[in-house]
């Protein structure tokens, strides 16, 4: 098979959000969303591919001092950047022009000590246009491609453990058909209806609240934020221990999002051993699934780290989030003591199917059957991010996923009248429309069902129309310092 890219183009739409979302030292109330076309040559013939993401602000580099226009505008090079690169790169396979794209962008990121985390964001947004691409040019969904290795993955090129590795062995014979959304509670959110100040009350028919949010959706599993205020932490963790309580199944179970906030193992420890000494909270760890990047990424995969865990043999699973930026990140953690990593679409296709192979050899080899990867979210929402992102988790067979952009943005109200019919054609499954038309993601029992992702190339399985959106030379983000 002969595959080349032969064009690549970038537009852009700006997007508020319905009530602002506070993850770590952000808070996010409007933000870009980029969206890259692939012009795939395949066997002679061209195929077009869109993928898409936010761009937020704080995740790809965590400085606190740096303005958002900044980090948006580097969000912005580095997509530019992967676009330019990738045109004209062919191969046999996709895995092979991700490859190439991937070595060619991580060297400009070691030269100019950029971010890898943040130059291969760019990356994942090229390879992902390009797998769609492909796989509408084989007639073939995501999952299928994926394990009956038509795209080429050969997880033993990247990690010599994995040579005799059998990837198709690794995935799920069939894709997830549903999928738990695990619900995020943003450090602002308020956690029922009666903290919601009459001012701030929202009137487009969607829950606010924590407590409203159990109710309309049965919400079984939750992502708990913490951004190392220990007396704050624990008092708000206190209160929403009670409301899960009060209202959520009796079997829930949480994850806790360290947001990168505490500087060392043993500041984290002492945080969870604190919290197991409240009454109030003791039987409440006992839901936990597992700890989120606790440490900040300068120090997460630091050599100290593996004698801390070694110090504290109970300790929960921990796995690392934004400290996973290059192929090495993930075998480094395991072999410090993390118990895995976290799937994003915009940390790359191919690296979460490698990171995942890479998990279930060192458990079948290490006999260590808590070795994970979870699902995470930057926010995402249709028309495209949030399709290919549970696109990708089924083919994993990643149960339970954090879904957040539904609850901080209106639905699709903000996108073309033809983007939100196609998808309440094509996805009626995974959304229904809303009490004013626009679609809205469809929740019951606390899950999605995601049959309809599975039969698409990637997720999508409709031609969105990028010309609506503004391209990328005539696109000015909304900058709100």
């Amino acid at each position: 098979m002969n595959i080349k890219i032969q064009d690549a183009d970038i537009h852009f739409t700006n997007l508020r959000t319905r009530m602002p979302f506070k993850y770590g030292i952000a808070t996010m109330t409007h933000m870009p969303m980029a969206f890259v076309r692939v012009k795939l040559e395949v066997d002679g013939a061209i195929h077009t591919g869109v993928s898409s993401d936010l761009l937020p602000p704080k995740w790809f580099t965590k400085v606190p001092s740096k303005a958002v226009s900044e980090e948006i505008q580097e969000m912005y090079d580095v997509i530019d950047a992967a676009r330019e690169a990738c045109v004209g790169l062919r191969g046999g396979d996709a895995f092979t022009i991700w490859r190439h794209l991937y070595e060619l962008r991580d060297m400009i990121a070691k030269a100019r000590e950029t971010p890898q985390l943040l130059v291969h964001f760019g990356t994942s947004l090229i390879e992902r246009a390009m797998i769609e691409a492909f796989c509408r040019a084989r007639k073939t969904p995501f999952s299928a491609a994926l394990r009956s290795g038509a795209l080429g993955l050969r997880p033993g090129d990247i990690h010599d453990e994995l040579k005799d590795f059998d990837a198709a062995s690794a995935f799920p014979e069939k894709p997830l058909e549903r999928i738990v959304a695990r619900h995020t509670v943003g450090l602002a959110d308020p956690l029922t209806d009666d903290e919601i100040p009459p001012a701030e009350r929202l009137g487009d028919g969607l829950p606010q609240s924590l407590a409203a949010c159990i109710q309309r959706y049965g919400l079984r599993h939750f992502k708990l934020k913490v951004n190392g205020n220990q007396e704050g932490d624990l008092e708000r963790l206190e209160r929403i221990a009670g409301v899960l309580r009060e209202h959520a199944p009796a079997d829930f179970a949480y994850s806790l999002d360290g947001n990168e906030q505490f500087k060392s193992l043993e500041d984290f420890r002492t945080f969870w051993e604190a919290a197991r000494k409240r009454d109030s909270l003791r039987t409440f760890l006992d839901h936990l699934i597992f700890i989120e990047q606790p440490l900040h990424r300068d120090v997460a995969l630091d050599a100290s780290v593996k004698s801390a865990f070694a110090a504290w043999p109970d300790r929960p699973p921990v796995i690392i989030d934004e400290s996973d930026g290059s192929l090495e990140s993930l075998p480094t953690a395991l072999d410090l003591g993390y118990a895995g990593t976290s799937h994003k679409n915009c940390k790359g296709v191919f690296k979460s199917a490698i990171n995942h192979c890479l998990l279930r050899h060192r458990s079948a080899s290490d006999n260590n059957a808590s070795l994970l990867m979870s699902g995470e979210d930057l926010c995402n929402i249709g028309p495209v991010a949030l399709l290919q992102d549970l696109a990708v988790a089924a083919a994993l067979g990643i149960e339970s996923v954090e879904r957040n952009g539904h609850h901080y943005c209106a639905g699709l109200s903000m996108f073309p009248e033809s983007a939100q019919q196609e998808i309440l054609a094509h996805h009626g499954d995974l959304y229904h429309a809303s009490k004013a038309g626009w679609p809205t993601l469809k929740i019951a029992d606390g899950r999605c069902d995601i049959g309809s992702l599975n039969k698409a190339p990637l997720g999508v399985g409709f031609d969105l129309k990028v010309e609506e959106f503004t391209p990328a030379a005539d696109w000015e983000p909304e900058i709100i310092e």
